[in-house]
């Protein structure tokens, strides 16, 4: 087993400033203790960035950049999407190939968007996937607070045993990678 880390959409818009997702920059330092023990276990680290025609993701915009506080290194790499999906239209899959990767850690932010959805076509395309339980977040919306979207997520993405590869929610705390 080959775990890799993805990292999704953590950028500006969505870590700060009106848009800014719940306890974002608590988020953040998780997710940068999660990169930090991929690295130091030789799994690799996946940026995914999310990208849109509009103002707030638009490329190269100042809100589509990875969020302050975020510490990629230069032999991370980096995904540019266009849907929730981070395989959909992307060197995803071809990139993992090819590092070797059997399984994956995701964490970042939108949880109920584009961490559900990557996490679920991940699991679709056979790969076993931790989701870090405290490491994914959102904004609070008309109908549920974040907090309650999170704690769903938590609970429901590990009971989906239809595609056949395990979801598992862990802390960071609790992560160890295979490499």
């Amino acid at each position: 087993m080959k775990s890799a880390l993805l990292v999704i959409d953590v950028q500006r818009a969505l870590c700060e400033g009106e848009q800014a997702s719940h306890a974002a920059l608590q988020t953040v330092a998780r997710i940068n203790q999660a990169a930090g023990a991929a690295r130091a276990a030789g799994a690799p680290v996946v940026y995914v960035q999310h990208e849109t025609a509009s103002c707030l993701f638009a490329r190269g915009s100042d809100t589509w950049q990875l969020a302050q506080g975020l510490a990629p290194q230069a032999l991370d790499h980096v995904i540019h999407k266009t849907t929730p999906d981070a395989f959909q239209n992307t060197g995803l899959k071809l990139l993992l190939d090819g590092l070797g990767v059997t399984d994956l850690v995701i964490c970042g932010m939108q949880t109920e968007f584009c961490v559900d959805t990557t996490t679920r076509r991940a699991a679709a395309l056979g790969y076993p996937v931790v989701l870090l339980a405290d490491a994914h977040s959102t904004n609070d919306k008309p109908h549920l607070p974040a907090v309650d979207i999170i704690r769903h997520h938590n609970h429901t993405l590990p009971n989906i045993t239809s595609f056949g590869p395990v979801i598992r929610a862990q802390t960071t705390a609790e992560l160890r990678f295979s490499a």
